[in-house]
């Protein structure tokens, strides 16, 4: 059983600085058992890292109209059901499961804020500037914060398919963003630069190997790498091939249509 101690220990090694803001994804069941669960590894993360941020996003806020914009990587009309069982957002709605106890963990921390984003919000600890960065047509602005700071991801028992910064460089290097639609308590809201699929990100780790930092703490394989590296490899890749990153073999629609975007299709 992994204690606080051992976590901490382990992160330590990822060696990075203190002074930076953090992005992190979170697997608590990638580590095996961990005494105090979810509590501890957040603990030991706010010991490693004293300013990070999780994505906190609230899918079930989504709606679908029938009817919409063209090549918008949806099928309208489809998910009705989904619509009857859509949720308001509102500021204490908990994290999809998707994004881990973790995430959750944090959102519920006493001195976390949370950004306002009713689909794709954020939470964190020290990151205020960060957080109230984000508008409703600049989801990924928290990112663009943390990357101008000389931050770091760091991915905890996930891949690259977890990381939601590589979506930033994808909107840099012109890639077809959607839009999507949440329920609010103002009404259903128009929300802009959503991104596309992210399956096929674990492709970019050859291209980070030389600035990735790698640890083994209980079962979960943990990396570190910095903002600016990761932003300008991803941008990089995606600008010399516009198939870079995207899922082998996909049937998703926003694969379908960013393909198409990009005369590929």
């Amino acid at each position: 059983m992994l204690t606080f101690r051992q976590i901490v220990k382990g992160l330590e090694r990822l060696e990075v600085p203190r002074d930076r803001p953090v992005i992190a994804h979170a697997s608590l069941s990638a580590f095996g058992e961990v005494h105090g669960g979810a509590e501890t590894l957040l603990g030991a993360m706010l010991t490693v890292f004293p300013a990070p941020m999780m994505p906190t996003f609230t899918y079930k806020t989504m709606v679908t109209p029938k009817v919409g914009p063209e090549n918008n990587g949806i099928i309208y009309g489809e998910g009705q059901d989904r619509n009857l069982m859509a949720e308001f957002f509102h500021p204490d709605m908990p994290a999809d499961r998707l994004m881990g106890r973790v995430a959750e963990q944090l959102r519920q921390h006493p001195k976390a804020k949370r950004s306002m984003h009713p689909i794709l919000s954020f939470a964190g600890i020290n990151v205020a500037q960060a957080l109230t960065a984000q508008t409703l047509a600049e989801p990924l602005a928290p990112i663009e914060m943390l990357t101008e700071a000389g931050g770091y991801v760091v991915l905890l028992g996930v891949d690259h398919t977890s990381n939601t910064s590589i979506h930033y460089a994808e909107r840099l290097a012109g890639r077809k963003q959607f839009q999507r639609w949440a329920l609010t308590p103002k009404g259903v809201v128009v929300c802009p630069a959503f991104p596309g699929s992210s399956d096929g990100f674990e492709q970019i780790t050859p291209h980070l190997e030389k600035v990735t930092r790698q640890v083994e703490i209980g079962h979960a394989t943990c990396r570190a790498v910095s903002l600016p590296d990761l932003i300008n490899t991803a941008r990089r890749i995606i600008e010399m091939d516009k198939r870079a990153l995207l899922p082998l073999d996909s049937d998703d629609p926003r694969v379908r249509d960013t393909l198409q975007a990009a005369g590929l299709s």
